[in-house]
Parts: structure tokens; C-alpha cells; sequence
């Protein structure tokens, strides 16, 4: 069981905070999520015989997941400096 800090917080409190989509415990569990419904998705394929719109509803799950893994990548690689500043 995991236990929380008082200064972290719950994961739900943090959720909505600036920054928090860099949280490796939110991290874990949107891999999580879209792991679930992958797994959802291969199910009914198996079940529905291979229906076409099950493979494409797979395709745009896979393309999803790939794009927030690649924001996050890139909000990675931005300097401290210049997340959040703004120009007067």
C-alpha cells in the first residue's frame, strides 16, 4: 500500500496542479489506463471475429497513447527556466 506524505499529498489532489502531468504516479497510471483499454479492445477483437471497427478504434487508442507519451517527452525536455514564464 502506498502511503502519502504530507507535503505530496493524494494523487487525486494532485491531479489538477500545475505540472502534474509529469508526476511519475500519474504517469503510471495513464500507461495503465491505456494498457486496460488495449487489452479491452484485443478482447473484442477475439470475440467479434476481427470486426474492422474494433481494429480502427485500436488504432486511434494506440495513436492517442502515442501522442500523450510524446508530450510528455517533450515537456520533459523543456528548460526549467521557461516552463510557466510569460512576457509582459
Amino acid at each position: 500500500m502506498m502511503t502519502v506524505t504530507p507535503e505530496s499529498g493524494s494523487f487525486f489532489s494532485n491531479v489538477l496542479t500545475p505540472g502534474s502531468s509529469l508526476n511519475p504516479t500519474f504517469l503510471l497510471v495513464a500507461d495503465a489506463a491505456f494498457l486496460f483499454l488495449f487489452l479491452v479492445f484485443v478482447s473484442l477483437i477475439v470475440l467479434t471475429g476481427g470486426n474492422v471497427h474494433i481494429w480502427f478504434l485500436m488504432a486511434i487508442e494506440l495513436c492517442l497513447w502515442a501522442s500523450v507519451k510524446w508530450f510528455v517527452n517533450e515537456l520533459k525536455q523543456v528548460p526549467k527556466g521557461v516552463k510557466g514564464s510569460k512576457e509582459d
